[in-house]
């Protein structure tokens, strides 16, 4: 069984140890309900523009410099990621060098120094990061499908945001999200894998009070009701990138049902024997690339299709990959492909979870964005115990209606609803 312990801090930040045998790595990472979700329409891009700004150093490291040159030496990977959900920050060192990466990690994300001048430069790069997605099909594919989805809501629009929102954010600007955001009450701190060098006398703790306390922020704007539509990016290309998005009828607020909800997708388009890779790739030859994938929100599940094609069968297989998700629905899946849409998905689970970084980010993703429990163990028993009438009535609830997203020389009537 994994070892858990958490407490709370003084600032409201939960810190949470958890320690997985076997490995000589450890995590640790922090993270906030403060991803593109949480920003108000003026502010999009304005949380991952923050994730930036924060790694030219803070208090004790108080250059970039500084920041990658000191993660260098104890030969530790440092990142992070935002996404509409969460901001996240972690590092991954050697068992040992624990306290100096916790120190490291504390020092600029809790104390950062949000220099003007470096977020002048710095505003310049994401600039460059926008118009590099935009100038990928495949990425641009990904925004465009959130609009078709979502509108004019914040789960509609691109984590990156605008270029010419990171042209008027200033410093002011920044500093007043994050204090707005960033509050313990709706973090996480997480200390994951070997913690034979994590000292137990509190100094860790005091490492992570090094966050400020903050009140805790306004509830964000719920999802919208489903109002899907089309979104279609002419390209002068041979290739087209072609999205699908459905909503399925499942409680994301049950773990249980979100573990169906991922045999589903599994099933449905996410391993070589699924139906999406034997239909559309192998037996039609319509795709190199063709998979599904879930995503919980808080409040709102997702099934996303996707398929990498020549322009001229982008139709073919809309019609098609269309039809599977309707065969499913009214016939449901096979008693033998749930059985082995399971064992993929519980494989690649425990798979995963060899990781400690895996692990801290699933751990902050339960914990945050649904309060639930962190413990990796439990991920794995829950896709174990899943029955064949869970995945049927995820099957069965999916919804009809589809949001459509392509980005090559393809016309809106080859993904007319009646197609």
């Amino acid at each position: 069984m994994t070892e858990i312990s958490t407490t709370e801090l003084p600032n409201g930040l939960p810190l949470h140890r958890v320690r997985l045998d076997g490995t000589r790595s450890v995590t640790a990472l922090v993270a906030f309900d403060a991803g593109a979700r949480s920003e108000r329409p003026e502010e999009n891009g304005m949380a991952h523009f923050l994730e930036h700004l924060v790694f030219k150093g803070g208090e004790k490291y108080p250059t970039y410099r500084d920041v990658n040159e000191t993660a260098e030496r104890m030969g530790a990977s440092l990142n992070a990621y935002t996404s509409h959900d969460l901001v996240a920050f972690h590092i991954t060192a050697r068992a040992e060098a624990a306290p100096q990466a916790i120190d490291l990690l504390t020092d600029f994300v809790g104390r950062p120094r949000i220099d003007t001048a470096e977020l002048d430069r710095e505003r310049g790069v994401v600039i460059q990061e926008i118009a590099r997605a935009h100038d990928q099909p495949s990425m641009l594919a990904e925004h465009l499908i959130d609009e078709a989805a979502f509108g004019d809501h914040p789960l509609g629009r691109p984590v990156l945001g605008p270029a010419e929102h990171l042209r008027t954010f200033g410093r002011d600007d920044v500093v007043e999200f994050r204090e707005r955001r960033w509050a313990g009450a709706r973090g996480g701190a997480f200390v994951v894998g070997n913690l034979d060098a994590v000292p137990a006398d509190g100094a860790i703790d005091e490492l992570f009070a090094r966050f400020p306390a903050l009140d805790e922020p306004a509830a964000y704007d719920p999802a919208p009701p489903p109002a899907p539509g089309r979104r279609i990016e002419h390209r002068d290309s041979n290739q087209s990138h072609l999205r699908m998005s459905y909503r399925p009828s499942v409680d994301v607020a049950d773990p249980a049902a979100r573990a169906a909800m991922t045999i589903y997708a599994t099933l449905l388009g996410g391993s070589m024997g699924s139906r999406l890779f034997d239909e559309i790739r192998e037996r039609r030859g319509l795709a190199y690339s063709v998979y599904a994938f879930d995503h919980s929100f808080a409040d709102v599940g997702v099934l996303q299709l996707s398929a990498g094609l020549e322009s001229g069968k982008c139709g073919e297989a809309f019609a098609r990959m269309r039809e599977i998700v309707d065969e499913l629905r009214a016939d449901g899946p096979t008693e033998e492909e749930v059985e082995r849409a399971r064992a993929y998905a519980a494989g690649r689970r425990v798979l995963a979870f060899e990781n400690t970084n895996a692990v801290a980010r699933h751990a902050a993703y339960e914990s945050i964005v649904f309060g639930g429990e962190i413990d990796p163990d439990a991920a794995i028993a829950r896709l174990d115990a899943a029955g064949y009438d869970d995945v049927a009535a995820v099957a069965r609830g999916i919804s009809e209606d589809l949001a459509v997203a392509c980005v090559g020389p393809n016309d809106e009537e080859e993904f007319a609803p009646t197609a």
